[in-house]
């Protein structure tokens, strides 16, 4: 574990002076790009990571987005010289929202503004995107400290991967992460219909039902600074992101769901059936009607379960087509990849 946190700090360094550099090809456009920092409570976490960023990405532009901070978070990221703004809508996921609204850049940076993310990652996972014509990707976490994660939260985060691997694709290995970089199509082309922390799940899940090009950088992951407290809450917030799985699963593949609740019903029925066709069989007489029509009303469900899916299946296909069409009206990068040097974001 230390051989690969060493491996991701050697790397980082040459790859921050790459992005000093002056453009490559002479009149090429640089890309913009923008640092988003949702906040809530940060007062003693937001200066250092405002600082870090800046360091990192001399050239971007980082926004600070407070979200009803009752601490001195707007002054503090002010003084460290972000650019802030207000979400009054509380949670997480409706900062995102604004964000992507509010923010014209070539390449974003979406990273929390609690201290725990290695900002010398960020050059590298921004190169990856240009370089690579990618539209997401994740900084997966790598960690020594035992205090980076609370209690569960390492099992419930491999849980709930694995189960959006199994169901979506097995191209992303930290579906949690809240560090990431995106280009301008999948911003100004997601939907972003979640309201906490379960907007990372969105994210995921968007990028993998449309194919879309993703890629992964190892990055460091801390504890939280002194006086810092998190603001997730470990089963709450878990049941949430698990809830929002099982509503993406029947939103993006109403076959499977449906399939799925089908059989049970279908076995149900069955199960329900079979004692009372042997009785029949061995006296001619049903006297658990009741239980007969149970059996008849399940087997009924159940076929109307597997229609549902099917005609769902084919709406979710024009939804799919509908957000394919969306992201490809988002004109592409108009700029030189190897002009490795940063404009301002608008």
């Amino acid at each position: 574990m230390s051989d690969t946190l060493h491996e991701v700090r050697a790397a980082a360094a040459p790859t921050a002076a790459l992005w000093s550099a002056p453009g490559l090809v002479p009149g090429a456009a640089s890309p913009r790009v923008a640092v988003l920092i949702p906040c809530y409570n940060e007062e003693v976490a937001i200066p250092r990571v405002v600082a870090a960023f800046r360091a990192a990405l001399p050239q971007a532009t980082v926004y600070v987005y407070d979200n009803n901070s009752r601490d001195r978070t707007r002054e503090a990221a002010l003084a460290a010289g972000a650019v802030v703004r207000t979400e009054t809508l509380q949670g997480k996921g409706h900062v995102v929202r604004r964000m992507f609204a509010d923010i014209e850049a070539d390449a974003y940076l979406l990273v929390d503004g609690d201290d725990t993310y290695d900002a010398s990652a960020g050059p590298e996972m921004v190169r990856r995107l240009l370089e690579e014509r990618l539209d997401m990707v994740t900084g997966v976490r790598v960690t020594e400290a035992t205090a980076a994660y609370r209690r569960g939260h390492r099992f419930g985060n491999a849980m709930l991967t694995g189960m959006v691997r199994r169901i979506f694709g097995n191209r992303i290995s930290d579906m949690l992460s809240g560090y990431r970089a995106f280009s301008r199509r999948f911003v100004k082309s997601f939907p972003a219909l979640a309201e906490g922390f379960e907007t990372e799940t969105e994210f995921t899940v968007h990028a993998l039902e449309l194919m879309l090009p993703v890629g992964e950088v190892v990055t460091a992951y801390k504890e939280r600074p002194e006086g810092s407290a998190s603001k997730l809450r470990t089963y709450s917030d878990g049941f949430r992101i698990l809830r929002t799985i099982v509503l993406l699963v029947q939103r993006e593949r109403p076959l499977t769901f449906f399939g799925v609740a089908g059989a049970v019903l279908l076995l149900a029925g069955v199960g329900f059936f079979v004692p009372v066709f042997v009785e029949y069989l061995q006296t001619g007489l049903v006297p658990r009607l009741p239980t007969a029509v149970l059996s008849t009303g399940l087997v009924l469900l159940s076929f109307l379960s597997f229609v549902c899916g099917l005609i769902l299946d084919t709406v979710t296909r024009g939804r799919k087509e509908a957000k394919r069409i969306a992201y490809l009206s988002v004109p592409g990068p108009a700029f030189h990849t190897d002009a490795l040097e940063f404009g301002r974001s608008a």
